[in-house]
């Protein structure tokens, strides 16, 4: 390991029962993506914590979700607030730092609390999705604040309340905070070996309703029109999509309609996923759905209603990201790691700010598994491990040369290439 880079590295070992406790104070509160007081509760924490990197800090209002509910309304929910660090924003270099302070768990879910499941090992909610992460993040840049090279990069955080819904509220923020930066450190966890995700597939939400007639079961059963009924035959047709375009997945995920047994159901609604490795996925996808609402829609008494749509493309990596790649597998060799970068069909905001034109890194949280689920667990170790990695990387950047990087973003900006931008 390169000798100048390691006083800073060692501080971080000190930090460790620190970034352990914290890690465990934020998951244990609640921080589902609609508990907004609890999300807000958790950016409070957060800025408490991050105070000492003496950054700018914006708190921003996100407009409400819209979603169609069971009834077949769109209702809107608040979210959480945004909250924005920055600091020198005229360096050489620019680097956007991302970690979401929402989880998958609902106010009401029974997996509220932290166990320990080893000495090196905790099960709790958001433990690694991504609370550790957020750990890594700030003592990573707390290390390389205490070194000789930090005036050489500047820095943007983003710490948003939506990423586990799809980012609806924040993606507008990273488009916007993607104009100003070079590349992007986001921190997702690894996957469960400690490797990185590389290409992504892109996602769609949406969701569909189904108007029938109702009627009274048994004296004028022949008069109603059956909206559960519509509603299976279009989403058995939308499952037999799947398999025959490659590397797309059609998931149907939830159904609801009717109000009991002895009425004919005027109303079902339903909820599905779409997964895609290209761009182009998303015309083809919408070709083939439009003829199945087409056949549910003639029917006598029934109309279908289409909402929703593909809210992240899929991440196609660049020269630039796989550069950056390399220079972080660097990174983990002098750490006593090998790294390497697998595709994966998960989405994340390393998807929004890669559709931006960001080279981006979104895997460098911490190491663990099962997330989404009850047996969600954290390897402790890896806060340190994982926040030196992104410290040096750091360094390395700070003391390399980046002009494939910056040039990018000169370019980006030009007003020649807006110009061009706004003629096509």
């Amino acid at each position: 390991m390169p000798s100048e880079f390691q006083p800073w590295l060692d501080w971080i070992d000190g930090e460790y029962d620190q970034m352990l406790s914290n890690t465990i104070a934020l998951a244990e509160i609640n921080s589902g993506s609609f508990n907004s007081h609890g999300v807000n509760q958790v950016g409070e924490l957060i800025s408490d914590l991050f105070e000492p990197l003496q950054a700018e800090r914006k708190l921003l209002q996100l407009s409400p979700y819209k979603r169609l509910n069971q009834q077949g309304e769109i209702e809107e929910i608040a979210l959480g607030n945004a909250i924005t660090l920055s600091k020198r924003t005229d360096a050489p270099l620019q680097v956007f730092l991302c970690g979401h302070l929402d989880t998958v768990f609902a106010k009401d879910h029974p997996f509220q609390k932290v166990t320990w499941l080893d000495r090196e090992t905790i099960n709790g909610p958001g433990v690694t999705d991504l609370k550790g992460g957020l750990m890594v993040m700030l003592k990573a840049l707390q290390a390389f604040e205490r070194s000789p090279w930090s005036e050489q990069i500047g820095w943007k955080i983003l710490f948003n309340p939506d990423e586990e819904i799809g980012s609806p509220g924040s993606a507008p923020l990273i488009n916007e905070l993607a104009k100003e930066v070079d590349l992007g450190l986001i921190y997702e966890p690894s996957l469960p070996d400690g490797n990185l995700a590389g290409a992504r597939k892109g996602s769609g939400n949406f969701a569909v309703l189904v108007r029938g007639r109702s009627a009274h079961t048994g004296r004028e059963h022949h008069l109603g029109r059956n909206a559960i009924r519509a509603m299976c035959d279009f989403i058995s047709a939308l499952d037999n999509l799947n398999g025959k375009r490659e590397g797309v997945t059609f998931n149907p995920g939830t159904i609801s309609g009717g109000t009991s047994t002895n009425a004919v159901p005027d109303r079902c609604v339903a909820h599905f996923n779409i997964r895609i490795e290209h761009p182009e996925d998303e015309v083809w996808c919408m070709e083939q759905i439009q003829p199945l609402l087409d056949e549910i829609d003639l029917r006598d008494g029934i109309h279908i209603e289409l909402h929703g749509g593909f809210g992240r493309k899929p991440k196609v990596l660049t020269p630039e990201n796989l550069k950056l790649f390399e220079l972080t597998r660097e990174c983990g060799m002098e750490l006593g790691t090998y790294l390497s970068w697998h595709a994966t069909g998960g989405c994340c905001d390393g998807n929004n700010l890669a559709s931006a034109g960001i080279p981006n890194i979104d895997t460098l949280g911490v190491k663990g598994g099962k997330i989404h689920s009850n047996d969600e667990y954290l390897n402790v170790k890896s806060l340190t491990e994982r926040a030196k990695l992104s410290a040096l990387l750091l360094m390395k950047l700070a003391t390399s040369d980046t002009q494939w990087l910056i040039q990018r973003r000169l370019s980006r900006n030009s007003p020649d290439n807006h110009k061009d931008n706004h003629h096509a």
